[in-house]
């Protein structure tokens, strides 16, 4: 799977919701408080988390976690 490189502006290639979705995964939360607070479903979110791990080429939620610090979706 080819890895997709940083961009320094933030996660320009993950829609608004996927940001989202990723700042909340960097935060620990559950699928199921994640969805709460969005209010979609809890498979919606691993959907989304499914699509964030490809877009970043196959990294897990630690993979997640630092691409949010990197593109300052959360502080470090």
């Amino acid at each position: 799977m080819e890895r997709i490189p940083f961009s320094p502006n933030g996660a320009s290639h993950l829609t608004p919701r996927q940001k989202q979705i990723a700042m909340l995964i960097a935060e620990d939360l559950t699928a199921k408080e994640i969805g709460d607070r969005l209010e979609i479903s809890a498979k919606t979110v691993e959907f989304h988390r499914d699509l964030i791990k490809k877009r970043l080429g196959g990294v897990g939620t630690a993979g997640i976690v630092r691409y949010a610090i990197k593109a300052g979706l959360i502080a470090p």
